[in-house]
């Protein structure tokens, strides 16, 4: 299994479609939002005409309404890749959610924690009488690792972590850094870097171009179909900031710099849940701006894992 991650905006899709050209491989996306259908835009999804015929999974899977949790993820990417590898087809992971893609690299097994309505209805009136952020303050109390992880608007996951430790005494972060790192399989996992200040410039740009291309509309829409501010889909970037203007908290200037701020913020996340995963083999994309050496030395890591047995088994067999 072929993995390429990395932050927002570093350049993971031209790549990805290159590679997945000259390995004969099927992409399956590890990214937490790309899986709402008519959410385009603001999550920056790849449209069926640049596909170039490549097959793509875990895309346009859900409603806005219905929230997507990494262990269907898990679920639906385990059975993908073997669906995948039967048909003599490499499997791809490209995405930047990294408690998605390493629980499926890594076959992570999840908290037996039973959902407490009662629980999560006492947290969802307490963030609601005192804020998200008092919410994110109380995980960071008892689990500050996973306070760091996950931004204050992410109240589903936090209240999750909260009931993991309500039941079990047990931090979700401990959980989860105490799982196999042993994986199920042949895994090459490539990162895509850049230096930071380059990197966050790039991601202003981005944000520029999504309101060129149509962001406020595209939240308007899914605010007239009826799609709350609430749902886990409208929480992601771009989608609660737009919103927060669309219904008059803010003005479109200051969405905007609060959208730029956080998802800075988002891709320093991202790095160092990345810098957690041993065996990624990281790529400056900035060390040459030559696409085609950036391609040639990720061509050389995946020559390197995947095809010196084959060799090996060649050269024995004369």
């Amino acid at each position: 299994m072929l993995v390429l991650l990395g932050p927002t905006a570093v350049g993971k899709t031209r790549l990805s479609l290159e590679l997945a050209e000259a390995h004969g491989a099927e992409i399956i996306s590890g990214d937490s939002m790309q899986v709402y259908r008519g959410m385009d835009i603001g999550t920056a999804k790849i449209t069926p005409a640049e596909m170039k015929g490549i097959p793509h999974h875990l895309i346009d899977i859900h409603d806005p309404q219905d929230a997507y949790s990494t262990a269907e993820f898990q679920e639906q990417g385990a059975r993908l890749i073997e669906e995948i590898s039967a048909r003599g087809k490499l499997p791809f992971i490209v995405g930047g959610t990294g408690l998605y893609i390493e629980s499926l690299c890594y076959g992570f097994r999840f908290s037996e924690a039973v959902a407490d309505e009662a629980f999560r209805e006492q947290q969802e009136a307490y963030a609601e009488e005192h804020g998200a952020d008092a919410l994110h303050a109380r995980l960071a109390a008892v689990d500050p690792a996973s306070a760091e992880r996950l931004h204050p608007n992410d109240r589903r996951r936090i209240i999750r972590a909260l009931e993991i430790f309500h039941q079990t005494n047990i931090p979700l972060s401990d959980s989860l850094a105490g799982q196999n790192k042993e994986s199920p399989y042949d895994l090459c996992l490539i990162g895509l870097t850049m230096d930071r200040k380059i990197l966050y410039k790039r991601i202003e740009e981005r944000i520029d171009q999504m309101l060129a291309d149509g962001l406020v509309p595209e939240v308007q829409r899914l605010l007239d179909q009826g799609y709350g501010r609430s749902l886990v889909s409208m929480q992601g970037l771009g989608y609660k900031e737009i919103a927060a203007y669309l219904e008059g908290e803010l003005t479109l200037e200051e969405a905007v710099v609060l959208l730029k701020r956080d998802t800075r913020r988002f891709a320093k996340r991202q790095l160092s849940w990345f810098r957690h995963m041993k065996e990624i083999q990281w790529i400056d994309v900035l060390e040459s701006q030559n696409f085609s050496e950036n391609f040639a030395k990720l061509n050389g890591i995946i020559a390197g894992k995947f095809l010196t047995g084959l060799e090996y088994t060649s050269e024995q067999s004369n």
